[in-house]
């Protein structure tokens, strides 16, 4: 037995009905990675090349998961920016590798802006690797510029380290600035006195 739903309670339920929100297309940083693209872990075997099409479509990154996906991404950067094929460790390849994760932590965050854990992962990553660009610019100033240029990245000074004077501040310093002072005082006699030592025994040694 079959009974017709008014008009009322038809709107009811369409009201109730939850509205589903439509995903936004966001680019991804793994777009480029061709689908025909082996994995990581077979793109050097020999055996690839004797093996049946639709193995290779198997194991190539059209059937790939993100992680794997993350990998290529990542060996792409490091050969970019490595000093030599054996190269695994050096400044520029940490600062590949934490780029590859800070990208794929920001596409993430983009679907779930509310996901707190990895927001504090990129964070603490973003920190490491401007701790790394810092000592890069400083030492290896044109190697810090290659590595910014190769993967990308837009290196922004640190702030001047700026503090507020107040008037605490200010007596405080005055005080610690007197303190040396007579401290300096107490100590003058017994410096003098090590430097006529010394000027006493440089001249015994050139006689």
């Amino acid at each position: 037995f079959h009974q017709a739903c008014s008009p009322f309670i038809q709107t009811a339920r369409c009201y109730a009905r939850p509205v589903r929100r439509k995903r936004k297309d966001i680019p991804s940083h793994l777009d480029d990675l061709p689908p025909t693209m082996l994995k990581k872990d077979y793109a050097n075997l020999p055996v690839i090349n004797s093996v049946d099409d639709v193995v290779k479509r198997l194991l190539s990154l059209e059937m790939a998961s993100q992680k794997e996906k993350v990998k290529v991404k990542t060996q792409q950067l490091v050969e970019k920016v490595r000093r030599s094929p054996s190269d695994n460790g050096s400044f520029e390849v940490q600062v590949a590798m934490l780029t590859a994760k800070i990208r794929t932590y920001e596409e993430h965050l983009q679907r779930h802006p509310k996901d707190k854990s990895n927001r504090r992962c990129m964070l603490m990553d973003m920190d490491r690797r401007k701790k790394l660009l810092a000592y890069l610019r400083r030492v290896r100033y044109d190697t810090f510029e290659n590595t910014c240029k190769q993967l990308d990245i837009q290196y922004s000074l640190p702030p001047p380290y700026t503090r507020r004077i107040t008037k605490r501040w200010v007596v405080k310093k005055a005080f610690c600035v007197k303190v040396f002072q007579e401290a300096r005082k107490l100590k003058a006699p017994e410096r003098l006195k090590r430097r006529r030592e010394w000027q006493a025994r440089a001249r015994a040694a050139k006689e």
